[in-house]
């Protein structure tokens, strides 16, 4: 990569929710593009088996819809590595249902948990982001946004609401000095794309916060 200013060379990222096939394939992308790498996930073997896979990666055990354990991971993360200048946000899951009554309480609560964790997450490293040189933050969100169904309105109602609170963070970050940005990556599915969205997720330190803050972007067709 040649010399950028807002490139990722020396740069922290913290993956949360990092043990899927797409958290893999981000954090080998940006440990290859020279950033340090703290990956978060709520199963120990899994983080374990994810820093032999990915050598130079920081794991860490924290249940993101906890708020305390956040807390308590944030002043983990500063002791070791100091203040973040990204995050990517991969906490998610699919539940449907056969239609508005099949929408269960408790696919929503599953489901709910994804938006819990990006709100923690995201407070609790926010000035991280505005301090940084080049701070980004980044969900993978769905397509069922724009074309939502009745078979998918729990999954969909959660995605539309993370989406909005990504639009809230690219307002905070337009109101502080411009070097923080926010982006969503939409996807219809995200298996077979992995590579793909991690090749996106390092492609934001290539660009100006200015062009990226409040995008949405469509991965695959």
């Amino acid at each position: 990569m040649t010399d950028h200013p807002t490139d990722l060379d020396g740069r922290t990222v913290l993956i949360a929710g990092a043990t899927s096939v797409a958290g893999h394939a981000v954090a080998r992308a940006l440990v290859d593009a020279g950033a340090r790498v703290v990956v978060v996930g709520s199963d120990a073997g899994r983080i374990e088996a994810l820093e032999r896979e990915v050598p130079g990666v920081v794991g860490e055990v924290a249940d993101l819809a906890d708020g305390d354990q956040v807390l308590e991971l944030a002043m983990r993360v500063h002791a070791r590595v100091g203040d973040l200048d990204g995050v990517v946000h991969l906490v998610g899951g699919w539940r449907g249902g056969g239609g508005i009554l099949g929408q269960t309480d408790e696919d929503y609560r599953f489901l709910e948990r994804s938006f819990t964790a990006l709100r923690h997450v995201s407070r609790a490293f926010f000035d991280d982001l505005v301090r940084s040189e080049a701070g980004r933050i980044t969900i993978v969100s769905s397509t069922t946004v724009e074309h939502p169904s009745a078979a998918s309105a729990n999954y969909t109602a959660v995605k539309a609401a993370s989406e909005s609170w990504m639009r809230s963070l690219a307002h905070a970050f337009a109101q502080s000095d411009g070097r923080a940005a926010s982006v969503v990556f939409r996807v219809g599915s995200l298996g077979g794309l992995e590579d793909r969205l991690a090749a996106s997720v390092v492609a934001m330190w290539d660009a100006p916060a200015a062009e990226l803050n409040g995008t949405v972007a469509v991965l695959g067709g």
